[in-house]
């Protein structure tokens, strides 16, 4: 195998679903500023994630709207006919 291959800060993080508050955990190598408690005591660095599988509509069988940072507004905006 060839050294070096992969990243070196490869670790533990928990992402959070903030749609549902749903977290769980697993490595990853993504830098992050936040950190969070976990189940376990420790601490970890913490990732926000707008959607994941309990709230994607695909994975749920139920549609959801979900308006981030005015996503439809910037839609419309862009190509609105003049």
């Amino acid at each position: 195998m060839k050294k070096d291959l992969h990243p070196s800060n490869y670790r533990l993080v928990v992402f959070k679903d903030m749609s549902n508050d749903y977290s769980f955990i697993t490595k990853s190598c993504i830098d992050t500023r936040e950190t969070t408690t976990w189940e376990d005591g420790n601490e970890y660095p913490l990732v926000k994630l707008e959607i994941s599988h309990t709230s994607h509509p695909f994975y749920t069988g139920k549609m959801k709207l979900v308006d981030t940072a005015g996503r439809i507004d910037k839609f419309r905006s862009r190509y609105n006919k003049k």
